[in-house]
């Protein structure tokens, strides 16, 4: 059973993954986790990979494709896998599903898209301030300071890193977007596509999820006998 997740940054994509995952006893397989292990081990498709980083040029997707197949093949993911950060492209998506049906005579069974609304992913990647005495950190809607712009513990000014301002969190999106949106409507086309509704509570997410999934794991989602 090979699946696909999708999810914009702050989402909970990550978080469901490894429960979603952990239920079907399926792998999860992040391509970004994959690139790391590689590059890190110095395998032949990790050199190839780091050679275009360093160069500031894109991995090619026939490697990237070569880096998930190889993985596929390991005895992780003999009951199947959750693809997590790929594919990113419509190009990608072909070039895996026609992998897929070559190595394993089968492609994609499902693509579950984690759908929360812009204005709430913008609340949920931005406005963390951060005490620089002490550390401590605190939200402007979920854990706002007693007193704005300073820390409860030192009464310190509160600062931001970059990564925490809205317009890091609008770019982040914009880009996200702009590259899966095809890549949805690609899959919607195809009838694989179940959209979540993320707003939920974690629990709540994961059960509509597994309700889709469990029907298509079958015997598979029990345990296997050694």
């Amino acid at each position: 059973m090979y699946l696909i997740l999708l999810g914009a940054p702050g989402a909970g994509k990550g978080t469901q993954a490894k429960l979603i995952a952990d239920d079907l006893g399926v792998a999860h397989v992040s391509s970004g986790d994959l690139f790391r292990e590689n590059i890190k081990n110095n395998t032949p498709l990790g050199l190839e990979a780091k050679g275009y980083m360093n160069r500031g040029e894109l991995v090619p997707d026939a490697t990237v494709i070569s880096m998930i197949m190889s993985h596929l093949g390991t005895d992780a993911c003999r009951r199947g896998a959750l693809l997590d950060g790929f594919p990113r492209t419509i190009a990608q998506a072909e070039a895996l599903d026609a992998a897929l049906y070559s190595g394993f005579d089968s492609g994609i069974q499902k693509v579950i898209y984690i759908k929360v609304e812009t204005e709430e992913l913008l609340n949920r990647l931005s406005g963390r301030w951060i005490c620089p005495t002490c550390g401590s950190s605190y939200h402007e809607v979920k854990n706002p300071p007693k007193v704005a712009g300073l820390c409860d513990v030192e009464s310190t000014a509160l600062y931001q890193r970059e990564d925490d301002k809205r317009s890091t969190a609008e770019n982040r999106l914009q880009v996200y977007f702009n590259q899966t949106m095809p890549l949805i409507e690609f899959y919607a086309a195809q009838n694989l596509l179940v959209e979540i509704n993320g707003q939920q509570e974690v629990e709540d997410v994961k059960v509509d999820i597994m309700e889709v999934l469990t029907p298509l794991a079958g015997e598979r989602s029990k345990p296997l006998v050694a």
